[in-house]
């Protein structure tokens, strides 16, 4: 049964030291093949006048938005058609890759190519499961496509997964997976 001490300066919120304990359990969970009800976590926060790096002290500096936020974020805003909004959450080298390998490097280009196969789409996430590694993190979305056919039928329950990496903040890379393309030839 693992004892893991994390030790912090004082000033994050619960919800981020929570996060920082769930994090550590898992990464002890993949590590050593511990179960989660056998890891146990604690957390010493110590007073910013008692920690000092590089002989300064120091503050906690915010904690980020963590990778799953940023891609409901930017899901949300492509919904909207909100393209500078979305485009705010990308990196500037930033690859999105949709079914047939087509590749754009900004949403508008991405709603112009929509415009093509869709007079609307929707996504009801099912789920989202991220992974990290490093200073970075892959994020898993899936569940199903609603929306209008160029014809104006209506289609409903179609499964997509996209694959989103992310690094400093930012989207660096998405990839589209959905069977759009079986369920169009079926109307």
């Amino acid at each position: 049964m693992p004892l893991i001490e994390c030790t912090l300066i004082e000033g994050y919120d619960a919800p981020t030291r929570r996060l920082v304990c769930e994090r550590i359990t898992d990464a002890a969970c993949s590590a050593i093949g511990a179960s989660p009800e056998f890891v146990i976590v604690t957390v010493k926060e110590v007073a910013p006048e008692n920690y000092m790096r590089g002989r300064s002290q120091k503050k906690p500096a915010a904690a980020p938005k963590q990778p799953d936020q940023i891609v409901r974020a930017f899901l949300a805003a492509m919904e909207k058609r909100a393209i500078d909004e979305a485009a705010g959450w990308l990196a500037d080298d930033v690859k999105l890759i949709f079914p047939g390998g087509v590749s754009f490097r900004h949403p508008d280009q991405v709603v112009a190519w929509a415009k093509t196969r869709y007079q609307s789409v929707s996504k009801t996430i099912e789920n989202i499961e991220t992974a990290f590694e490093g200073e970075g993190a892959s994020v898993f979305c899936f569940g199903t496509l609603q929306g209008t056919w160029l014809n104006g039928e209506s289609f409903t329950g179609i499964r997509f997964i996209d694959r989103f990496m992310i690094c400093g903040g930012k989207i660096t890379e998405q990839q589209v997976w959905n069977d759009l393309a079986e369920n169009k030839h079926q109307h």
